[in-house]
C-alpha cells in the first residue's frame, strides 16, 4: 500500500509550525500506524529528510518526533490526531493499536498533535503532557495508610461499585477526550480519576478535598469547561462513560456544601 502523509512539523513551542508532505510506499496492511511512522523516519534519515513538498523557505528538520512507549494500548503516550479523529479511524483503540488496513491504498493521511491550551506542542507531534500529572498530584491518590494487602473479602464492596470503579480506573490518560472536546476540556480524565476512588471505601476519607483540588488544578492549567456533547466518550479508547462526569459534579457540589 502507498500513502501520502501530511505531517505537522514544528521545531519548538515557539515555532509557528506547518504541514509537510511525504510519500511512503509498499506498506503492508498489517503494519501498525507507529511502525509506518518508523518506516517514514528511516526513509527521512536515508534520504536526508527532504520532504516531497513543503512550504517554500522551510528547511528539512530530520525525522518526525512522536511519542510512544508500550505500543500495547496501555500507557496512552501514542496520542495522535489522524484524519480528524483522535487515535485515527477505528473505535476503542489507541494509535499504537491502529493498523494500515484501516486506510485505503493511495489515501492521503493527515497527522497532527493534540490541540489543547493545557498541552502545548513541544516538537512536531509531541505535546507537553505534564498537565495531566499535575492534576493527579493535586488529589488523584489515597494518602491514608491502608496497611498491608488485605484479603479480597476483608472490605465488603458491592460488585457493581467495584466494577464501575475498575471501569473508571481503565483510563490510560492519553488525552483523546481533551483533543476531541471543542473546549479542550479535561473533565472526563478528571472524572475517571475521581470516580475510581469515590466508589471505594479507601477513597471516602479525602473525597471532598480531592474533587475540589483536582477541578481547581484543571482550571488553573488552562483546560476548558465541559461541552456536554459527549465527544469525549465517543473517542475514548477505553470507553470511559460521561456518567463519571456526573459523579464528579456531585462530589464537587457535596464538597462545596460541606464548606
Amino acid at each position: 500500500m502507498d500513502f501520502t502523509l501530511k505531517v505537522w512539523r514544528q521545531k519548538s513551542a515557539k515555532d509557528k509550525g506547518r504541514f509537510a508532505t511525504y510519500k511512503v510506499q509498499n506498506i503492508s496492511p498489517d503494519t501498525s500506524f507507529l511502525e509506518m511512522m518508523d518506516i517514514l523516519n528511516d526513509q527521512l534519515v536515508r534520504e536526508g529528510a527532504d520532504p516531497v513538498s513543503v512550504e517554500k523557505g522551510c528547511k528539512s528538520e530530520g525525522p518526525v518526533a512522536f511519542d510512544h512507549d508500550c505500543r500495547e494500548g496501555i500507557c496512552g503516550m501514542c496520542s495522535l490526531y489522524i484524519n480528524g479523529r483522535a487515535h485515527g479511524p477505528d473505535d476503542d483503540i489507541t494509535t499504537c493499536q491502529l493498523h494500515m488496513r484501516k486506510f485505503k491504498d493511495g489515501e492521503t493521511i493527515t497527522i497532527e498533535p493534540w490541540r489543547s491550551a493545557g498541552m502545548p506542542v513541544i516538537k512536531d507531534l509531541v505535546v507537553d503532557r505534564q498537565a495531566l500529572d499535575k492534576i493527579l498530584q493535586a488529589g488523584g491518590y489515597v494518602s491514608v495508610n491502608t496497611g498491608g494487602i488485605p484479603d479480597a473479602n476483608t472490605i465488603p464492596i458491592p460488585r457493581d461499585d467495584a466494577e464501575e470503579s475498575m471501569d473508571a480506573a481503565a483510563c490510560v490518560g492519553c488525552g483523546a477526550c481533551i483533543a476531541t472536546c471543542k473546549n479542550g476540556s479535561a473533565m472526563l480524565f478528571v472524572a475517571a480519576r475521581v470516580s475510581s476512588l469515590a466508589l471505594l471505601p479507601q477513597g471516602k476519607v479525602e473525597a471532598a478535598r480531592r474533587a475540589k483540588a483536582m477541578v481547581a488544578r484543571m482550571d488553573d492549567l488552562g483546560f476548558g469547561a465541559c461541552t456536554n456533547t459527549r465527544a469525549c466518550e465517543m473517542e475514548c479508547p477505553k470507553d470511559i462513560s460521561v456518567a463519571h462526569i456526573a459523579r464528579l459534579n456531585r462530589e464537587f457540589l457535596k464538597a462545596k456544601i460541606k464548606d
